[in-house]
């Protein structure tokens, strides 16, 4: 694999703030194979849905439920109601554009899906999970570069974004960096405790980076 990149620095930035200016190196995977997609810093596909008119849960109330969640199940309903409040647009025009991009990327034509997710960051900037998902779909093209950007722009809007601090993580290590992927998982997890897949990856990187404990 062939990498380019101007400093480990860019890559601190997007760890240590989210307000830094906007990174201008390229990061690129070479090699045209397909990616699995990350289903574990997307949104589920059996997500409640959402009436007009019908008032949203604060999401404050839903993550302080989650931390104190008492197991992984009762966890999985209030991430899914997390997940249910980003996905809401406001718009009926960014929700079709959305629902073309995942057929669109679910047919691995990433091309389309980005066009498409270009026209729901442009009607709706404020929309997280418009810049969410055009960073899984841009990983998925191995631009590495382009998915850090849109991860930075999500989490500027939203802080405690588990899925993309998990997909930050994700590409991180796949670059190598294991002590800074090491550090997104931990953020991650001190939001979402019980985010699947997750904790195993901390506990094999821990070990990793910090070592065994005696």
């Amino acid at each position: 694999m062939a990498w380019r990149f101007t400093g480990r620095s860019v890559v601190l930035a997007f760890l240590l703030s989210t307000a830094l200016p906007a990174a201008t190196s390229s990061f690129a995977q070479s090699g045209p194979e397909a990616k699995p997609s990350p289903d574990w810093v997307t949104p589920p596909s059996d997500l409640p849905r959402q009436d007009h008119g019908q008032r949203a849960p604060s999401l404050d109330t839903l993550f302080e439920a989650l931390k104190i969640a008492p197991d992984a199940d009762s966890a999985k309903a209030i991430e899914t109601r997390i997940w249910a409040v980003w996905m809401i647009s406001g718009s009926d025009t960014c929700n079709l554009l959305m629902g073309r991009a995942k057929a669109a990327a679910d047919e691995k034509d990433y091309d389309l899906a980005i066009k498409l997710l270009d026209a729901v960051v442009e009607i709706k900037p404020g929309y997280v999970e418009g810049w969410n998902r055009r960073a899984t779909v841009y990983y998925l093209m191995n631009d590495y570069g382009h998915a850090l950007a849109d991860i930075r722009e999500v989490l500027a809007r939203e802080p405690r974004h588990f899925g993309a601090l998990a997909g930050l993580g994700l590409i991180l290590q796949e670059f190598g960096d294991d002590a800074h992927a090491l550090e997104a998982y931990r953020r991650a997890l001190a939001i979402n405790p019980h985010l699947e897949h997750v904790g195993d990856t901390v506990k094999t990187l821990r070990e990793k980076v910090e070592g065994r404990d005696i």
